[in-house]
């Protein structure tokens, strides 16, 4: 028993001499292991946060903004950020590259539904005698490269309820600008949806909303100098502006919406951007 107590008694003794040279020497850093703690407290949340992952697993997709639903869907040439209680989607996100808008003879598909989408997207019957057409958010004339690109632009998660006057009308004429923009100057980056608010119109059974306004926003980079230009245009207009006339701020679409557009841009950067506006670059081709 006196042996035990004397071999317990140098044991501390030896601890309390450890702990005083370390002290002494300043060789525990409790920085460090704050650091880890962090650490560890980010990768977790990264983890529970998917549409996290999807901006930093890959450089081709940091253009993409943030998402206020939680349910990003990638397909091969676009992404989009689904909205269940709106059934569609809050934006569509994709580059537009002048190898995109080449060929142009694929067979016009059926609408079908999203099978990416967890939660379903809206059946296409729901627009049946709404009144309304299933307006391309992404359109498919943006994606005449490839037969499986082009299809891809027929899933219901990529349409919205339009009015025939606006979906072949003004809207139409902003997807071909687009594209004749891209032609002669190369790449641009492409964000566009609907603005989904509370007590909207709706059509269907599935109740799938009806905006009241739809958006597009155009980023061109040209040797890191960035340009931004942002159409908000009213569904149902007696009589039709031109399309300068329906720019606004990004600002003031992201405080429509709560979505952050183009943030992986230097804040300084994107702050001018996105309060300004500037469309001559784009207007005057």
């Amino acid at each position: 028993m006196k042996r035990s107590k004397t071999k317990s008694k140098k044991y501390y003794i030896f601890v309390a001499v450890v702990f005083l040279i370390l002290f002494v020497l300043n060789k525990v850093d409790f920085d460090f292991f704050k650091s880890l703690a962090q650490h560890k407290e980010t990768t977790s949340f990264d983890k529970e946060s998917p549409e996290k992952e999807i901006h930093q697993s890959t450089d081709s997709v940091y253009f993409l903004p943030t998402s206020t639903t939680n349910q990003i869907i990638e397909h091969s040439t676009y992404y989009l950020s689904y909205s269940e209680p709106h059934e569609q989607a809050e934006w569509v996100a994709y580059e537009l590259k002048k190898e995109h808008i080449t060929g142009g003879n694929n067979k016009r598909p059926y609408f079908n539904q999203d099978p990416k989408v967890s939660t379903e997207s809206a059946h296409w019957n729901n627009y049946k005698n709404s009144g309304y057409t299933r307006g391309h958010l992404l359109p498919a004339g943006d994606r005449t490269f490839s037969k499986e690109a082009y299809d891809e632009t027929f899933y219901t998660s990529n349409i919205s309820p339009q009015k025939y006057e606006l979906n072949t009308g003004i809207w139409n004429s902003l997807e071909m600008r687009v594209r004749n923009f891209v032609r002669k100057n190369g790449k641009v980056y492409v964000v566009t949806g609907g603005i989904l608010e509370d007590n909207l119109k709706t059509i269907g059974k599935e109740k799938v909303s009806v905006p009241d306004y739809f958006y597009k926003i155009i980023l061109f980079e040209n040797n890191r100098n960035y340009k931004m230009v942002a159409y908000l245009i009213p569904h149902e207009e007696n009589e039709r502006k031109p399309l300068i006339d329906y720019i606004v701020p990004t600002d003031s679409i992201e405080k429509l919406t709560g979505i952050d557009f183009f943030y992986f841009l230097d804040d300084t950067v994107e702050n001018e951007l996105e309060k300004s506006i500037d469309y001559e670059w784009f207007e005057k081709q």
